[in-house]
């Protein structure tokens, strides 16, 4: 069973929405330059998130062999140890001073300090802990110090972990915000033409792909992934009755995202049977969002050649 990393879906977010055109460029107004603000603002936060997701890849790494509540024993099998982090001290930078600039986003931006603040304290015990074990050093010392570095990682990296949770829905609540007033923009200047419909339907796609199984949450709501689902195939059936009416719009996209609406019907069918636990059913989604990844490239020069 191979969930899919939440850096591919946060890389997604923030790159997928609009796609490039060759259109003659509006002068800028009111509307695009708050447009730029925010996303300036969600970049720097998005930056954060997806350097720092390696903590949390980390810490699963390390609770995939040892029992978080009792510790290790030193009378395990096998020690994977944990992964070495980035260097996120720009990232930290960045965030931290766009919390003070416009526009204000009051619970997101609250949220950012002390998601940085658990961060490092976590980041030092998780570098630690991972040179202990690379070096293997519990070999020698019978895990001793790894015991020790357990009573202090394992609280810190539960306060991170509870930390990100608050910040992801509140970043992807901003996101849809900015996304949506992007999509309102492009219909007010151009109508519901091809640009519009591309933006749409893969404004529509990403809550699909955020509702996917993954390490840290291998059940599935279903009643949701059902709503986004029926939402993204709305999308769909209007960029295709677009495309019918308009022969050519789409360049190397037409065809795709109703590709990847079968496919994830097919997935939907898995789960149902697994009961929404992609444990069960051993459910790889690793090529769900590696489609969506390719969706995105492909969305992105939709209607800059078309026929």
């Amino acid at each position: 069973m191979t969930f899919p990393t939440r850096r591919a879906v946060f890389l997604a977010v923030i790159m997928g929405c609009v796609p490039a055109f060759a259109q003659t460029l509006v002068p800028a107004g009111p509307e695009t330059v708050a447009s730029q603000a925010v996303i300036r603002k969600l970049n720097a936060y998005v930056g954060l998130l997806n350097r720092t997701l390696r903590a949390s890849e980390s810490m699963a790494r390390y609770g995939s062999w040892v029992n978080m509540k009792t510790g290790p024993t030193g009378r395990e099998s096998i020690v994977y140890g944990l992964y070495s982090l980035y260097d996120v001290r720009d990232e930290i930078a960045k965030a931290k001073a766009a919390v003070n600039v416009e526009p204000r986003m009051a619970e997101l931006d609250a949220a950012i300090p002390p998601y940085v603040v658990a961060y490092e304290t976590l980041a030092p015990l998780i570098a630690q802990a991972n040179g202990y074990h690379e070096r293997a050093d519990y070999k020698v010392d019978k895990m001793a110090e790894g015991k020790t570095l357990h009573a202090k990682l394992a609280p810190a990296g539960k306060a991170f972990l509870e930390e990100r949770a608050k910040l992801e829905p509140l970043f992807a609540r901003e996101k849809l915000k900015s996304d949506e007033a992007e999509l309102a923009l492009i219909e007010k200047r151009e109508g519901r033409k091809a640009r519009w419909v591309v933006v749409n339907v893969m404004l529509r796609a990403r809550p699909v792909v955020e509702l996917l199984p993954r390490e840290a949450k291998p059940v599935v709501d279903l009643p949701a992934f059902d709503a986004a689902l029926a939402t993204y195939a709305s999308a769909v059936r209007s960029m295709d009755e677009f495309a019918a009416a308009e022969p050519g719009s789409f360049s190397g996209f037409e065809g795709r995202p109703a590709s990847w609406l079968g496919k994830l019907r097919e997935f939907r069918e898995k789960l149902g049977r697994a009961k929404g636990d992609a444990r069960r059913g051993r459910i790889d989604t690793t090529w769900i969002v590696n489609d969506y990844n390719t969706l995105i490239s492909s969305s992105q020069m939709a209607t800059r050649f078309p026929r």
